[in-house]
């Protein structure tokens, strides 16, 4: 008998030194919840157990395997074939004199066929059409509730604004700008000072942002012919796609919720601010310009570009009047941003179901 309670008690013994090692890693009892400790972190500095985040993502969302879905949630990598259009014995090429621009495709979303195409594969610098990737990374990588929470505007970020001549929303240093009014200003007025916090918020840094942006041209499997060193459009030898590419990754991004609703948005007005006590309020000019266009359907999505190197560029989504055709078209090389606009629309004129 004295041999079994001595068994016993080190067995207890041994239990118990099992449970206090469980607990000193923050490691789950039995029966509790993973939810119940998910998402905490020590602090370095009292050892107190903290949610805060400084106004950065927290690692896990920037682990290269923090996928998410079109709604926010978690998801393995999953295949993106259905949105890689094929070219077909009835793909024609571009020859509509009315169609200034160098390059550009055309594509029936419902088929996942390529319907007419110009140069389709050359690769070139996609200026601001960039920023399509840019939200749709952001978008995949925060939650509803990041959409409040704060990003301040540095010196560093505006300077570089500037400096480049790039579009801008018209932030000052200092402002602190909600995650949710830099998405839209990244995409409506084509903003580098929004693109260049949300970059910041997302990655911690927009050089680590980039690494996330060509860690999903990778995943959408593009990464033999597309590369990007920037998140804003800025010419680079090494920035660069097709509009095949640039295809996908507006159909990628059409996919995702909150991407859709952003880059179907006409106008928006940002939070107030001390330094703006009204607001900002910016324009999609592509969406307003080309809402009243003759055309078989409506331009619900689109996002535009212009470096000199490509000329001015545009990647569109359009949904026909009886709503059920579905195209992209994506162009580069046209002589300005109005001949853009009349470019797709003669593609639409003669390649969407009337």
């Amino acid at each position: 008998m004295k041999k079994i309670l001595t068994i016993l008690g080190i067995s207890l013994a041994t239990l118990l030194v099992v449970c206090l090692v469980v607990n000193r890693n923050n490691l789950p009892f039995f029966g509790q919840e993973k939810s119940q400790i998910a998402g905490q972190s020590l602090d370095s500095k009292n050892g107190k157990s903290s949610n805060s985040n400084n106004g950065k993502l927290s690692d896990s969302k920037n682990s290269k395997n923090s996928k998410k879905d079109s709604k926010g949630g978690l998801n393995s990598a999953k295949s993106y074939s259905s949105i890689k259009a094929k070219a077909t014995s009835k793909t024609v090429d571009i020859d509509n004199p009315e169609v200034v621009s160098s390059h550009g495709i055309f594509i029936d979303v419902d088929s996942n066929k390529i319907i007419a195409k110009r140069n389709e594969k050359d690769v070139i610098c996609p200026a601001s059409m960039t920023k399509i990737l840019t939200l749709l990374v952001a978008c995949e990588n925060t939650s509803q509730s990041d959409m409040n929470k704060k990003i301040t505007i540095t010196k560093d970020m505006l300077d570089l604004v500037y400096a480049k001549g790039c579009s801008a929303v018209g932030f000052q240093e200092g402002e602190e700008v909600t995650v949710k009014d830099a998405m839209y200003g990244t995409i409506l007025p084509s903003g580098a000072d929004a693109a260049l916090a949300l970059a910041t918020y997302v990655g911690g840094s927009p050089d680590k942002f980039v690494d996330m942006m060509n860690d999903k041209l990778k995943e959408l499997g593009l990464s033999k012919t597309a590369h990007f060193t920037n998140c804003i459009g800025l010419y680079d030898d090494n920035h660069k796609c097709s509009m095949y590419d640039m295809s996908v990754i507006i159909r990628a991004a059409m996919q995702n919720t909150k991407c859709k609703k952003i880059m179907s948005t006409h106008t928006y007005t940002v939070s107030k601010t001390p330094q703006h006590p009204d607001g900002i309020t910016i324009s999609n000019w592509f969406l307003r310009r080309i809402e009243d266009k003759e055309m078989p359907g409506t331009v619900q999505c689109a996002k535009t570009g212009f470096v000199n190197e490509s000329g001015s560029c545009a990647a569109s989504y359009f949904v026909s009047k009886d709503k059920k055709h579905h195209y992209v078209c994506v162009t580069a090389g046209s002589t300005s941003s109005w001949r853009c606009i009349y470019d797709q629309v003669a593609l639409y004129n003669t390649y969407a179901t009337k």
